[in-house]
């Protein structure tokens, strides 16, 4: 585990609970890849470089376990998850039958506020990816698939795609890193978007599977390939 650059991890301020401060820190150095599957992570060294108790430490771990990001060793205690190809092919078909009924969905109940919603989450994206700040990027395309799913009234669905998300930010941060894209992610997006505005649930679905489909296959060159 990375145990330099340790004052960006520092928490300085608590405007909600320091738990939830401890939690996102932690799952964007995972997702950021600077935490890699496989680092144990000691409590010690992450209440000195959070700057919080090891109680705050031992729940934001708990949470982030919750999410599938990290796991409890018999030996080793807790490390962070291994991203591998049979784990990442489970997320992307639980994805395709999700994202592509939402956006069907979508498109058939959209009016022009969805419509303008889902504009505006992409041209903030379009601004994030030019400026090469990741985590406004994420976020961004979090926020796009929300409007999609509530629209949609697919709540259920949402709920299980939040609580796959930490995963699946992981697999974009390692996607989207990779020249070798036919189409890049805010252009599928952006085909997602324009289908749902013509009122097309048949396109829209069509051009989440292409989405997916596309960064499936990256994904696995990438996880099959890896050391």
């Amino acid at each position: 585990m990375d145990n330099t650059h340790d004052t960006d991890l520092r928490i300085e301020h608590s405007p909600t609970t320091l738990r939830e401060l401890a939690v996102e820190r932690l799952r964007n150095a995972i997702i950021s890849a600077r935490f890699n599957g496989g680092d144990r992570l000691v409590e010690r060294t992450l209440c000195d470089q959070l700057g919080v108790s090891r109680s705050v430490v031992r729940e934001a771990i708990r949470v982030l376990e919750a999410e599938g990001l990290v796991e409890t060793m018999p030996r080793s205690g807790p490390v962070v998850a291994t991203l591998d190809w049979p784990r990442a092919r489970q997320i992307y078909d639980i994805r395709r039958l999700l994202e592509a009924d939402a956006a069907a969905a979508c498109a058939r109940k959209a009016d022009a506020k969805v419509h303008a919603r889902l504009q505006a989450a992409l041209a903030v994206l379009e601004v994030a990816v030019s400026e090469g700040v990741a985590s406004r990027a994420r976020d961004t395309t979090t926020a796009f698939y929300e409007v999609i799913f509530t629209a949609a009234e697919n709540d259920i669905a949402w709920e299980i795609v939040k609580r796959l998300n930490g995963r699946i930010s992981r697999l974009r941060a390692l996607t989207l890193a990779s020249t070798n894209r036919r189409i890049s992610g805010p252009a599928h997006m952006a085909r997602i978007c324009a289908a749902i505005c013509r009122s097309d649930p048949a396109g829209a679905a069509q051009a989440v599977r292409d989405h997916l489909d596309d960064a499936a296959e990256i994904a696995h060159t990438l996880l099959i390939e890896a050391p």
